[in-house]
């Protein structure tokens, strides 16, 4: 309750640009097959598929889905509307957020608690590209969500950063439900951010890193970088020593990767989820064929 309250009054203190309101849980909707379906069974890794759009094993569809912890937030878009729907263990809807967007990018926390998502937008007055997205955190366990983060306050070189065409996307947890990480995209150039999420603000610590995936042991991060010729290519950071390694993946990766454990990450590819070794080591390898929106159950 202590983080709600710090949280709604940072958002006052800002004023307008995020929007900041009680989530009241849905009521529970059965899923129809879902009642042999169970997302918090450990060691499996649930996808949705390529061609239904379904999370498999279940009968939902999903644009994006993520899941932890018996967790899972499935984007969905129907008649022109698009919703961040919660949902329990087997599936069930706990919650509805109606969203603006195009559905991008999803992640729910270790513990199940903290959920985000990014959607591509358009219309922002800053924005001369056609698009950008807005990105949204909801605290499941007291309701309370922001859908458009934009306004948290950003530290870069030491100072307070203020710029209008400020953009996240990508957000990823830390076990503790407090920090996480996130992309953000300003003039012109992409950043890797650390937020707090009781203080409400984030710091600027790197530059050329997108939609950052934290490891179970919140060490290290996996992340697409831009490189010369323009294609993505996945590397990992120490977060200790800040140091870059280079994954053996050599393909554009346009997907926020995802760790299947402590020594390996999934990330989707050409319409199937593949993974490969966060240590530089090895090479990629096939793991679930006509998939997207990887997740591992632990």
């Amino acid at each position: 309750m202590r983080k709600a309250l710090i949280l709604a009054a940072a958002l006052l203190v800002l004023g307008g640009g995020a929007l900041f309101y009680t989530v009241r849980a849905a009521r529970v909707v059965a899923d129809g097959g879902a009642a042999a379906f169970d997302l918090a069974r450990p060691g499996q890794i649930v996808v949705r598929d390529g061609r239904t759009g379904l999370v498999r094993g279940s009968r939902t569809r999903c644009e994006r889905f993520a899941t932890a912890s018996g967790t899972g937030i499935c984007l969905v878009t129907d008649v022109a509307k698009t919703y961040a729907v919660v949902v329990d263990r087997t599936m069930r809807e706990t919650r509805r957020l109606h969203i603006a967007g195009i559905p991008s990018r999803a992640r729910v926390s270790s513990s199940g608690r903290m959920i985000s998502w990014t959607v591509f937008v358009t219309g922002d007055s800053y924005n001369t590209s056609g698009f950008s997205t807005w990105t949204g955190i909801l605290d499941n366990r007291t309701g309370y969500a922001v859908t458009n983060m934009e306004q948290i306050p950003l530290i870069k070189d030491g100072r307070r950063y203020h710029s209008a065409d400020v953009n996240y996307w990508g957000v990823t947890f830390a076990p503790d439900d407090n920090r996480f990480y996130a992309t953000v995209s300003t003039r012109g150039k992409t950043y890797l951010v650390e937020g707090d999420y009781g203080k409400w603000e984030a710091r600027v610590l790197r530059a050329n890193a997108e939609c950052p995936s934290l490891s179970p042991d919140g060490g290290r991060l996996v992340f697409k970088k831009r490189m010369p010729g323009g294609a993505w290519r996945l590397h990992a950071l120490d977060l200790a020593t800040m140091a870059e390694t280079p994954l053996a993946e050599q393909a554009d990766v346009d997907d926020q990767a995802a760790w299947l454990d402590g020594a390996t990450v999934m990330y989707a590819k050409g319409g199937d989820v593949w993974a490969v070794p966060a240590d530089g080591t090895g090479a990629p390898r096939l793991l679930v064929a006509d998939a997207s929106s990887p997740s591992a159950v632990r």
